[in-house]
């Protein structure tokens, strides 16, 4: 295959990875890496390795921070374990969800909900940790944005034969 054409293809995954990482329905840095590893070994690339590994490890960790930092982040503004057993919960059971952003709204109401059943009483405490969710959320979806730009920024710094 032509290296420009394997390029071109590269730079796309990299770019829809990147959207990926704040629209759910795109599978966002998994697809950024699958272009970082097609630039590296489908290319005549001198890449180092250290770039595949670092980002590799990057993207797992950005995996986990996924579920972890939203459940961290209830606790932090007032939320109980119930909380943030409800947000990992929601999180997954939004992703059957055949509704737009249905993760997104999974997490959200598990908190709210977790939060309920702890105690049924304080509904402004269920806010605040819903809330505490969504920063959350946010933090864990800029990591991973600027993971896949980091990565885009390589592959490119490479092509123009930077690194």
């Amino acid at each position: 295959m032509d290296t420009a054409l394997i390029n071109i293809i590269c730079l796309i995954l990299l770019i829809i990875g990147i959207l990926g990482t704040f629209l759910p329905i795109l599978p966002g840095l998994l697809l950024s890496i699958c272009g970082l590893l097609i630039y590296k070994f489908g290319t005549d690339s001198d890449l180092p390795m250290i770039y595949i590994w670092a980002f590799g490890i990057l993207t797992l960790v950005s995996l986990v921070l996924s579920y972890v930092i939203p459940a961290k982040t209830t606790k932090k503004y007032g939320g109980t374990r119930w909380g943030s057993i409800g947000s990992v919960v929601g999180t997954i059971v939004g992703m059957f969800l055949p509704i737009p952003l249905g993760f997104l709204i999974g997490m959200f109401a598990g908190v709210f909900i977790g939060e309920l059943l702890h105690d049924s009483k304080d509904m402004n405490k269920a806010l605040k940790s819903t809330k505490g969710a969504l920063v959350g959320f946010i933090y864990g979806t800029g990591f991973s944005f600027v993971v896949g730009v980091a990565m885009f920024l390589v592959v490119v710094l490479d092509m123009l034969n930077v690194i």
